[in-house]
């Protein structure tokens, strides 16, 4: 490798970056198991998304990043006294220093309040007392995270936090304040309110709040790194809600708000804004909590009757093991899928179709070493999803389509008439290509779905054994010796 080939791949890969963060860290700190120290830096590297997402101060805490300011520059003005002549026929002339230029940083502005101050060196929670269980909902804007933490936070009678109202009600109430200025200039075009102001507010809330059995934060975090930042200066959650919505509903749902509520973020360019930047930071958000073992994903492109439903008996069987728990249909369907095929069963009712294809490799290739086939609910939906799903994973053994008519998916749905019958029409649209394509490529199964949820179950069961019996077959025929 030359040396032109060298420079070009540690520039590329933001080398220099990694290593000048790592060496802050390490003088910042000065830790006895440099080694071990390092490691960890690595691991929440790869946490947040790679040395790209690595700044300078990544592993300097807040604390140790402001340095003092310099002694006005008085020593090297007397050096200069010393060796510059006074007299009036030197050609040179001697200046005054100039005032130095005033700074502004949104995360060290020196109007902070000594409250804010001292929340840094303190915890959140009492350790002597109980710790309130905390549940974070995330979810695209407009995914409805709002309703369900209200509904939660009544049902188990919980505090409700939305994050998203304290940065607005900070902002209403310090309109004067320039650094809330530019953060409401910043959340009005759909950016991320700045990382440690957030954290910041919440610690404020928190800290008002101690004697809470629970508590649950609506619209936080929103990326890795502040995900990490939450664990890091406030606790682990024990239980984090996704709400996974389509993009095309997410729309419909902010201009709707937007005309009802008026939020100065819901404006048509800080929408589209707010959308991508979901989208940029959902997968290794919701990656970051499943490798935790925290996280339950909902689809949230339903009646929020129905999305509530399941939320409380996850919530149940998460955080109150004791306590009933009443399964939803998800569930039902789940544990005989389960029992019958020995399968793992991964559902993904999630429609933004580029992340869910992520997840869903994600969550095959875990499961490799230990099970014997995996069944997909609900993917693909579309034909462009079926050819993208065969190249980055493979063709399908067996498609299943469940049948039935127009009238009967509309029965079955709890939304308005109207929207039910565009949901329909839109899925006859992307349907019909679909089962077309598969019908040519692999063998697509036709299940009727107008019986009994039992009597479907138990024509899929017939088709399956059908289909892992002529596949046994095939295995032992003479050809294949």
């Amino acid at each position: 490798m030359s040396a032109g080939e060298a420079k070009e791949y540690l520039a590329r890969r933001e080398i220099p970056q990694l290593f000048e963060s790592l060496l802050n860290g390490l003088m910042c700190y000065k830790p006895d198991d440099p080694i071990e120290y390092l490691e960890s830096c690595l691991q929440k590297v790869k946490e947040l998304g790679g040395p790209e997402k690595v700044k300078w101060d990544t592993f300097v805490s807040p604390e140790k990043k402001t340095l003092p300011p310099l002694n006005g520059g008085q020593s090297r003005r007397s050096f200069f006294r010393n060796v510059m002549p006074d007299n009036s026929n030197f050609p040179y002339r001697r200046y005054d220093r100039l005032p130095p230029i005033q700074q502004f940083s949104i995360e060290s502005d020196t109007d902070l309040s000594e409250t804010a101050e001292l929340i840094e060196e303190y915890d959140v929670f009492d350790p002597a007392r109980p710790r309130p269980k905390i549940i974070l909902v995330i979810g695209g804007p407009g995914s409805g995270k709002g309703t369900q933490s209200l509904k939660i936070a009544e049902r188990y009678g919980f505090n409700y936090i939305s994050v998203g109202e304290l940065l607005r009600k900070k902002i209403h109430n310090t309109s004067s304040n320039r650094k809330w200025s530019l953060i409401a200039k910043i959340i009005t075009t759909g950016e991320l309110a700045p990382q440690e102001t957030t954290i910041t507010e919440i610690k404020q809330r928190l800290m008002q709040i101690p004697d809470e059995e629970g508590i649950v934060i609506d619209g936080f975090p929103r990326d890795v790194a502040q995900a990490i930042s939450f664990e890091d200066q406030i606790c682990t959650p024990d239980l984090v809600v996704f709400l996974a919505c389509s993009s095309q509903r997410l729309k419909e749902r902010l201009l709707k708000r937007a005309e009802q509520q008026g939020r100065p973020d819901d404006n048509l360019k800080a929408t589209q804004r707010r959308l991508m930047n979901f989208k940029q930071n959902a997968i290794p958000l919701v990656k970051y909590f499943q490798e935790k073992g925290l996280i339950i994903t909902f689809d949230a492109d339903r009646d929020e009757e129905e999305v509530f439903s399941d939320i409380s008996s996850a919530v149940d069987n998460k955080l109150f093991a004791n306590k009933e728990t009443a399964a939803g249909p998800n569930e039902l369907d789940c544990s005989l899928i389960m029992d019958s095929g020995d399968a793992v069963y991964t559902e993904f009712d999630f429609e933004d179709q580029g992340i869910v294809l992520e997840l869903l490799k994600e969550a095959m290739v875990s499961k490799l070493g230990d099970t014997k086939g995996f069944l997909i609910d609900g993917y693909p939906q579309e034909l462009k999803d079926a050819e993208e799903f065969e190249s980055k994973i493979g063709e399908p053994k067996l498609v299943l389509c469940l049948e039935c008519s127009a009238e009967t998916m509309s029965s079955q749905s709890s939304e308005n008439t109207e929207t039910t019958e565009d949901r329909i029409e839109s899925y006859y649209q992307a349907s019909n290509p679909l089962i077309a394509y598969y019908e040519s490529r692999t063998q697509l199964c036709k299940v009727d779905a107008e019986g009994t949820q039992e009597d479907v179950f138990l024509e899929i069961c017939k088709t399956i054994d059908s289909f892992l019996k002529k596949e046994e077959a095939a295995f032992f025929s003479p050809e294949m010796q």
